[in-house]
């Protein structure tokens, strides 16, 4: 049994430097330039090689992305997941929207966009359902939607905790994410400038996919967002058409909106994945601490199950890997990953610290399914495919309780429920 000081090092904030930690690189939400101040700068030099600077060493992207091995590339048989992926998956507007993205960044520029692969056809799209009728608390509708007000973030954050209602999730995300002030005055302006900002950056930059050197990049990211959908798994049971998130036609939303919507993903995006950057840089040290705190955690709150994996030989990097990676959105339908987010977002250090409590009430959600289970290989066949294609906001809500609930016992308590 490890010591009490080995114990409380996954439980006890601390401000000391890690082995694997990083330190903070300028990125897309801190650009080390304004591409409006300096559009000429840009264009004088969008082709000109860079002088390597002596003076300091630094760690540079090139040589994270040379150093860096993704955890899910299998080489040889990366074609083969990418076609039955593009098979298996209901993906037909999201597909037509990334291809639409890269021929009008591609006839801004002048240039062709690249061919499509033959895993990447597409497929007619279903006609689109008739949206839901909203729900969720009518105050965050009538706080975020009246123009002249402004709603304090810790009351934002406390009515949103519980699910957003569609009509104000969009501008609800950009105001929990800090993309937007809360100033009302100030919205328009900050969304004209950094949706300026965004396409100044792809004028520069875009078209350096096509470079030898990305290649492999480019390749990779075609491979992940496929299976990024829980459906490309095959084992899991398929859903009916009614059950579906909705889907939307993007033909007849105007081209400007498209504009605006890219732009504000992107900037959405970036201030997500700066609270979760030691999760994807070299050897992904923010993820395998996190696993090793949910393997902790579960053993206190559930010993049986801990010590049932264990029995197996079961390792948690196995299973919950993915969970922390790609933040349970391989594990859980597309409506439920929004719903979770709602609440991510209104948690503080939502995504890099409640998900660790979410992993573990998911985990011991299905305790009586694992207790079952006697073998190695029919164990993590069940933890790799979950049965929750047909969840819903109820089960997600009944998730969050428990991840709270798991939160308020062991955030900063290592001495709380000890051996």
């Amino acid at each position: 049994m490890a010591s009490d000081g080995a114990r409380k090092q996954f439980w006890k904030r601390s401000n000391s430097k890690l082995p694997g930690s990083i330190q903070h690189v300028y990125g897309a939400q801190h650009p080390p330039f304004d591409p409006l101040l300096h559009g000429t700068l840009l264009r004088s030099t969008a082709k000109m090689p860079t002088t390597p600077v002596k003076a300091k060493r630094v760690s540079t992207f090139q040589e994270f992305e040379s150093n860096t091995s993704d955890a899910w590339d299998a080489g040889e048989d990366d074609d083969e997941l990418l076609a039955m992926a593009a098979e298996s998956l209901n993906s037909e507007v999201v597909m037509e929207t990334a291809n639409r993205v890269l021929r009008n960044h591609s006839q801004r520029q002048g240039r062709p966009t690249l061919q499509e692969g033959p895993g990447l056809q597409q497929k007619p799209r279903p006609e689109a359902e008739p949206p839901s009728p909203p729900s969720g608390d009518l105050r965050l509708v009538k706080s975020v939607s009246e123009s002249h007000t402004s709603c304090p973030a810790e009351e934002l954050r406390r009515l949103s905790w519980s699910g957003i209602p569609k009509p104000v999730r969009p501008m609800t995300w950009k105001l929990l994410s800090g993309y937007l002030p809360a100033n009302v005055d100030r919205r328009p302006a900050t969304l004209q400038r950094k949706q300026k900002e965004y396409f100044a950056f792809i004028e520069h930059y875009y078209d350096s996919r096509n470079d030898e050197v990305h290649q492999d990049t480019y390749r990779q990211i075609h491979i992940d967002i496929p299976r990024m959908s829980p459906e490309a798994l095959i084992l899991q049971p398929k859903v009916t058409e009614a059950e579906e998130v909705d889907t939307v036609d993007v033909s007849g939303v105007p081209a400007e909106v498209l504009r605006n919507i890219e732009a504000d993903t992107y900037w959405c995006m970036s201030k997500l994945l700066d609270g979760i950057q030691d999760n994807y840089t070299f050897a992904q040290p923010g993820i395998q601490m996190k696993v090793k705190m949910l393997e902790e955690l579960v053993s206190r709150i559930d010993e049986q199950v801990h010590r049932h994996l264990d029995q197996h030989e079961v390792r948690y990097l196995q299973f919950a890997f993915r969970w922390m990676n790609n933040l349970l959105m391989r594990e859980v339908p597309l409506r439920c990953t929004i719903r979770l987010w709602d609440t991510y977002q209104s948690e503080p250090d939502g995504f890099s610290h409640f998900h660790l409590y979410v992993c573990a009430a998911f985990l011991v959600r299905w305790r009586k399914e694992i207790l079952e289970e006697k073998d190695f290989q029919e164990l993590l066949l069940f933890l790799q495919n979950l049965p929750t294609a047909h969840w819903d906001d109820e089960d997600i809500s009944l998730l969050l309780a428990e991840a709270y609930r798991l939160k308020f016992a062991f955030a900063d308590a290592p001495n709380h429920y000890k051996k």
